[in-house]
């Protein structure tokens, strides 16, 4: 039941309708599809293109079909080229002849616009609720972590001590920034093409304001051209989910990192590892690293797309049957990331002694120590200069900056005094970072306070 057959007089090749057929991907818009065309039915009714009679008919109609679409009741036609013509032959089968009228006032090109508006959003939505709980892990764990020390690295070298709860807020911020740039993105999507139909708009007397309130629809789309040939909204999630993903890779990385012998900060549930086929010892972190592989099919979706759209010509291109598959590809990509990382810290155990133990190597609290003497009034690059002769006096002696006596830190400089025996321990280090986004306890607070309420907006 091709939409467009009239016009040809012989079958088009079955390699080509092979080649150009939708159906085996688009199928997953059906609800979305039936919801629109139940909005586009009741709009019909509305301003007088169908009778009343008519219009509850075709709603009671797609109704049943949407039925049967849940209750795994629909056998599609194998022959068929898309969603869109599947759901009206399944309305023939229901309300005969009547289903043809369904196709007044729009055409495929605002319909699929449509389709995947209603798609997406629905898949926002879903996203940032899998954002949220991933953040609610990350806070829990923070506040359980506030004073727990470990290391800060910058070059993947140690630098200075950090909480572990400082260190997992940070990526809560990544992830609130993530959850916000997809609110910004619905906003985008949440306009409505329909009534644009093929480009130029229609002739009937149709309502898409009125369609729009029906499906919940912020506004119209302005202009039908764009209606029908826009796809920046696709091109924008997946963008976002790019990033996303490229969060969750980082985060994975560390995850990966921290479960391995020679750090040995994390122990990953049973339930999140697996093992190896010939080394009976091996717990692997399998989905943590392939979270951080996954990044790659995100990044190639958003590729993908935007080269698909560049230098379209205006307005509808057969092109653009190739966003859904990226589109569906990062959806089917990110979201089960995002609760497997949830899985995986939510019942993660980390070792305090050890993350511990780690932030008080490589001469992490030399830079408290400049600091100290700064306050004292040296210059900071004269404090920076002697802070470095008493790290090479240490690495001669084999010794760390905490076996040093206050002798021996005066024969540096005078300005030392009995509290620099404080302040150089990891401990007294995270304490003095009061600054505002710090590392000190009582700052991490703070950040974990506003993030709450970030989360129950």
């Amino acid at each position: 039941m091709r939409l467009w057959g009239g016009r040809f007089s012989g079958d088009p090749d079955e390699l080509a309708l092979q080649f150009t057929r939708s159906l085996d991907f688009d199928r997953r818009l059906a609800a979305h599809d039936i919801e629109g065309s139940i909005a586009h039915a009741r709009m019909l009714g509305r301003v007088g293109i169908l009778t009343v009679d008519e219009a509850r008919r075709m709603e009671a109609g797609l109704e049943r079909v949407r039925a049967a679409f849940r209750a795994g009741e629909v056998a599609l036609h194998p022959g068929a080229e898309d969603i869109h013509s599947e759901v009206e032959r399944l309305l023939t089968d229901q309300i005969g002849p009547l289903a043809g009228k369904l196709h007044t006032g729009r055409s495929r090109n605002d319909q699929v616009a449509l389709d995947l508006r209603l798609f997406l959003r629905d898949e926002i939505d879903q996203a940032r609720e899998e954002l949220r709980t991933l953040q609610r892990a990350l806070v829990d764990l923070a506040e359980r972590h506030l004073t727990t020390v470990m290391p800060g690295y910058t070059h993947t070298q140690s630098a200075q001590p950090v909480s572990l709860g400082h260190h997992l807020m940070a990526y809560c911020w990544m992830f609130q920034r993530d959850r916000d740039r997809l609110a910004e993105c619905r906003a985008r999507v949440n306009l409505s093409p329909l009534g644009a139909a093929a480009l130029a708009g229609t002739s009937f007397p149709i309502d898409p304001a009125f369609v729009a309130r029906q499906l919940g629809f912020s506004g119209l789309v302005a202009n039908s051209l764009d209606a029908v040939a826009d796809r920046d909204f696709a091109a924008e999630f997946l963008a976002d989910a790019a990033v996303c993903m490229t969060h969750l890779a980082a985060l994975a990385n560390e995850i990966v990192l921290w479960s391995t012998a020679e750090f040995g900060f994390l122990r990953l549930n049973d339930a999140w590892c697996t093992g190896s086929s010939i080394m009976p010892q091996k717990r692997n972190p399998d989905p943590a690293e392939l979270i951080r592989g996954k990044l790659g099919r995100v990044l190639g979706d958003l590729v993908g797309i935007l080269t698909m759209l560049k230098a379209l010509p205006l307005a509808y291109n057969k092109d653009l049957q190739e966003d859904k598959e990226a589109l569906f590809d990062a959806v089917d990509t990110l979201r089960p990331a995002l609760a497997v990382m949830h899985g995986m810290l939510s019942t993660a155990e980390f070792d305090t002694a050890r993350l511990s133990e780690a932030a008080g190597r490589g001469f992490s609290t030399a830079t408290e120590v400049a600091d100290y003497l700064a306050r004292r009034g040296l210059a900071f690059r004269e404090a920076h200069g002697v802070v470095g002769r008493i790290v090479q006096y240490c690495e001669k002696q084999g010794v760390t900056l905490g076996d040093l006596s206050l002798t021996e830190w005066r024969s540096f400089s005078q300005e030392f005094d009995e509290d620099i025996l404080h302040i150089i321990s990891p401990a007294g280090a995270l304490a003095t970072k009061r600054s505002p986004g710090g590392t000190a306890p009582e700052r991490v607070r703070e950040q974990i306070a506003v993030a709450r309420a970030h989360l129950e907006k």
